[in-house]
This record gives C-alpha cells, structure tokens and sequence, in this order.
C-alpha cells in the first residue's frame, strides 16, 4: 500500500499521515459495503488493506457538524453515491482534510485498484465509492 499512499502524497499534496488515513477511511468503506468475498478479491490485488483500515481515525467521532458541507461535497464528487461517502466526512475532517478531498481520493484509489487487480477490481471499488 505503500505505492497508493505515496500516489496520493505526490498527487494531492497531502501529508503521509493524511494518505494512509484518508486511504484507510475509503478501504474501511468498501470491506464495511462489499461481500466479504469481493473485499478479499479486493485485498488480494492489493496486500496491505488492512494495515491501511488500521491509521484511518474514527469517522463517527467527528461527524456532528459535517450536514452542512454536504453540499459541497456532492458537486466535488461529480454525482457519486453520497450516501457512502458522506460517512467519511468526519474521519477526513480529523485529518485536517477539507471533505472536498474525499472526491480527489476516490479516482487516485480506483486508479490504483485498476492497476493493481484490472478493470473488474477497480469496478468492486466503484460500485461503492461512485455508485456504479
């Protein structure tokens, strides 16, 4: 995983800590939304999942306020499925991560899937994180 936090290091500017957290948020999503099959397909094409889920911060903790940016969010995200990734809202706000980050994650992550496991493993990431 250490191939996708330096992407989204380089990428987006974000800090390492920041990376793996941000990063852990979006896999902690997609094992809680996929069968646990597709989430091991998933883990197979990219060993280290898990040690990512573990630096993700705690997303329910901080999400009292985050309603209102909402909106923002669902513009940044270019029409992806809101309903699951509002719940990452909080744990990118504990990172120091404006909830718009979210939406520049999401292709780094599904890039990364696509490289790592091919076209069906990116499109397990998507039916979650775009709602396809």
């Amino acid at each position: 995983m250490l191939e996708l936090v330096q992407q989204l290091v380089t990428g987006l500017g974000v800090s390492e800590q920041q990376a793996e957290g941000g990063a852990g948020l979006i896999m902690g999503l997609l094992r809680e939304q996929l069968a646990s099959a597709d989430f091991a397909r998933l883990a197979e094409a990219a060993p280290g999942v898990e040690g990512l889920i573990d630096k993700a911060p705690d997303s329910s903790a901080a999400l009292g306020g985050m309603g209102g940016l909402l909106g923002g969010m669902a513009s940044a995200l270019g029409g992806s499925d809101l309903g699951n990734l509002a719940s990452l809202a909080g744990g990118f706000s504990q990172l120091d991560l404006d909830v718009g980050m979210i939406g520049k994650f999401v292709p780094v992550v599904l890039a990364f899937f696509q490289d790592r496991g091919g076209q069906d493993i990116a499109n397990l990431a998507a039916q979650v994180l775009q709602g396809n």
